[in-house]
C-alpha cells in the first residue's frame, strides 16, 4: 500500500498580492457556447446571459477566444481589425455589456490578443502588397533563396513552408501558420506603437486582462537561419505536426528578445491593473522560467505540459512537479483547451475519463497559479464525435487525414432537446454523435452528485482556502509508492490514485488532517493514520476542522 512521508518542498517565489491571485479560470470558446439569435454560431450577448451559470460554478476569471472581424480562416485567429467585433458576434455595445455583467457578478473578463500575426485581409497587410513602405515593414518578408525557393526551412504549424511568395514583390512573406495569417515584424517599432493603442483601448473599455496567443513566437531570428533538424522528414502527407516535430525550432520561436515586448506591456498593464496570461505553447518545463520568474513580463503562463501527463502517477508527479519548479507560482494550469482533447477524453473517455479528468482537476487545484476549465469540462464532457465530411478546422480542411481540432470545439449542451439549448437554428458545428440528454448542464443540475455538483463543490472549497495560500506557500511532493501521487501545500494535503484498485495513503502528522473532499463522492474517514482513496480519484484534506462540503 502507498506510504506517504515528508519530501522536497519548493519555492513558488515571492510575489505581491494581485487580484488574479487565487482565482479559477474558464476558457469559452465563443463559437459554441451560446448562440442568442439563432444563426447556429455562439455570440456575446450569449455569452451575457449564461455569466449567472459560471458566477454560480465558482468562476472568478473568464477568457472568451477572438470576437474580432475576421474572415474566419481560422475561426477568429486571423484578425482583421483588432478594435472592433465581428457581427456574427454583436458589436463593442455587446463587449460593453458584457463587461459590466462580469464585474456586477464579482468576475474578472479576459479577452483574447492575437499578435503574431494578423489576416492577410488586415487593412495594414492589404497595404504592404500594394507597396506602402511604412505598412510593409509591418510584416516579415526575405529574398528567395538561391533557387527562387522559401528563404530557409521554416513550416508551418498548418502544413507547408512557413513561407509564401508575393509575386507582385518577388519576396515572400513569413506565416508560421495559415498563408492567411503572416506574421507580424516586432523589429518594427511602429508595430510596437500599435499594439500598445490597441491594449489600451481594451483596458480603458474596463477589460480585465488578455490573453497572448502563440506568445513565445512573436519575435524570430533576424538573419533567419535554417532550423536544425533533430529526426528525418516524414513522408509527403503526413500530418502537419510530424512535420513540426522533426525541426528544432531555435530560430522560428522562443527568442530572447520577445521579453521586451512584454516587459513594455506589463508597464501598460500596470496602469489599468490588468493581467497577462501568455499561451506559451513549450512542452520543456524549464522553458517557462524566463516568461514569468521576474514578474517584470508576462504576469502567468499556460503549463502546457499538464495537458501531455498520462495517467500514470509517475508521470504526473515528475511534470507537474517540474511545471511548479519552473513557474515560480505563476502558471495557468489548463485542464483542457480548443486545441487539445477535453481531459475526460486524453484519460480514456467514459465514465473512467470522467473520474480521472476530476481527480486530476483536484490536484491542480492545490497547486500555486490559476486552474483552468474549459467549457464543458464542469460537466466531464468528452470530445464531441464529428463526422470526417463536418470538418471545419483549417488543420483538417488542409490536411485530409489529420486529426483535426473539431471534437473540442463542438457546441455547449445547456439542455435536452434537438438544439440543446444552444442555439434554435442550425449549429456551425455538429454536437457530435456522442452527445447525450443526460451529459447537458439542466440534467446534471437535477443530480445532487452529478459531476458538474462535484465540480461546484471543489471549486467552492479552492475559494475558501486560496487565502492562505496568497502567502506563497511551498508545495512539498510527498513520498509515495506506485499508483499515488500527494503533495501538501501548507495546510492542505491531496493524494491522487492513478490505480485499478483502492489506495490505503498513510498521512503525515496523522492528527492533524480532516478530510474535505473527495473527487469520487462521499468523503472518506482518516483512521489509523491513513485515508483511503478510490481508485482514480483524489482526496483533499485540510488542518482546519471539518465543515459540510
Amino acid at each position: 500500500m502507498p506510504d506517504v512521508r515528508s519530501g522536497v518542498g519548493e519555492e513558488p517565489g515571492d510575489r505581491p498580492s494581485a487580484w488574479w491571485h487565487g482565482t479559477v479560470g474558464y476558457e469559452i470558446y465563443i463559437r459554441s457556447f451560446q448562440d442568442s439569435d439563432g444563426d447556429g454560431v455562439g455570440d456575446l450577448e450569449g455569452i451575457r446571459r449564461r455569466l449567472p451559470y459560471l458566477a454560480e460554478l465558482g468562476i472568478d476569471l473568464v477568457w472568451i477566444t477572438p470576437f474580432y472581424p475576421s474572415p474566419q480562416a481560422d475561426h477568429g485567429y486571423d484578425v482583421a481589425d483588432y478594435v472592433d467585433v465581428d457581427p456574427t458576434f454583436g458589436d463593442l455595445a455587446d463587449l460593453d455589456r458584457v463587461v459590466s455583467d462580469c464585474h456586477d457578478l464579482g468576475m474578472r473578463l479576459v479577452i483574447d490578443l492575437v499578435p503574431n500575426h494578423s489576416s492577410s485581409e488586415h487593412p495594414w497587410f492589404r497595404a504592404a502588397l500594394a507597396g506602402d513602405p511604412h505598412y510593409r515593414d509591418h510584416y516579415v518578408w526575405a529574398d528567395p533563396a538561391p533557387d527562387g525557393g522559401p528563404p530557409n526551412n521554416w513550416v508551418s504549424n498548418f502544413g507547408g513552408p512557413a513561407w509564401t511568395l508575393d509575386e507582385r514583390s518577388g519576396q515572400y512573406y513569413m506565416h508560421l501558420f495559415l498563408p492567411e495569417q503572416p506574421d507580424l515584424n516586432w523589429a518594427n517599432p511602429a508595430v510596437h506603437d500599435e499594439f500598445d493603442r490597441i491594449l489600451r483601448f481594451w483596458f480603458e473599455r474596463g477589460v480585465d486582462g488578455v490573453r497572448i496567443d502563440v506568445a513565445h513566437s512573436l519575435t524570430e531570428d533576424p538573419q533567419l537561419r535554417d532550423n536544425p533538424r533533430r529526426a528525418a522528414l516524414p513522408p509527403a502527407g503526413a500530418a502537419p505536426s510530424e512535420v513540426w516535430d522533426a525541426y528544432e525550432h531555435r530560430f522560428d520561436q522562443d527568442q530572447a528578445d520577445v521579453l521586451d515586448v512584454f516587459r513594455r506591456w506589463n508597464a501598460l498593464a500596470a496602469e489599468h491593473d490588468a493581467f497577462l496570461v501568455g499561451e506559451v505553447y513549450l512542452l520543456e518545463p524549464d522553458l517557462l522560467t524566463r516568461y514569468v520568474a521576474d514578474q517584470d513580463g508576462l504576469h502567468s503562463s499556460f503549463a502546457f505540459p499538464a495537458l501531455r501527463t498520462a495517467w500514470d502517477a509517475g508521470d504526473i508527479r515528475t511534470t507537474l512537479g517540474a511545471c511548479v519548479t519552473a513557474g515560480a507560482g505563476a502558471l495557468s494550469w489548463p485542464l483542457s483547451s480548443h486545441d487539445d482533447p477535453h481531459a475526460a477524453s486524453r484519460f480514456g473517455g467514459g465514465d473512467r475519463g470522467r473520474r480521472r479528468q476530476l481527480a486530476y482537476l483536484t490536484l491542480l487545484c492545490a497547486l500555486p497559479g490559476i486552474p483552468f476549465l474549459f467549457q464543458g469540462d464542469e460537466l466531464g464532457l468528452e470530445n464531441g464525435v464529428v463526422a470526417a465530411g463536418h470538418a471545419a478546422d483549417p488543420m483538417a480542411v488542409r490536411n485530409p487525414g489529420a486529426a483535426g481540432r473539431d471534437g473540442s470545439r463542438t457546441p455547449m449542451v445547456w439542455e435536452p432537446g434537438p438544439g440543446f439549448g444552444f442555439t434554435t437554428g442550425e449549429p456551425w458545428l455538429p454536437f457530435g454523435s456522442n452527445r447525450r440528454d443526460e451529459d447537458t448542464v439542466a440534467a446534471q443540475l437535477q443530480q445532487p452528485d452529478s459531476h458538474l455538483d462535484r465540480t461546484r463543490r471543489l471549486l467552492a472549497l479552492r475559494r475558501e482556502l486560496a487565502p492562505c495560500w496568497d502567502d506563497g506557500a511551498s508545495v512539498t511532493w510527498l513520498e509515495a509508492t506506485e499508483d499515488v501521487v500527494a503533495l501538501q501545500r501548507g495546510d492542505t494535503l491531496v493524494a491522487l490514485n492513478a490505480g485499478e484498485t483502492a489506495a490505503r495513503v498513510r498521512l503525515p502528522d496523522a492528527g492533524r488532517w480532516h478530510p474535505r473532499y473527495a473527487s469520487s463522492g462521499g468523503i472518506p474517514e482518516v483512521a489509523d493514520g491513513a485515508v483511503v482513496v478510490a481508485p482514480d480519484a483524489a482526496v483533499l484534506l485540510v488542518t482546519a476542522s471539518p465543515s459540510a462540503s
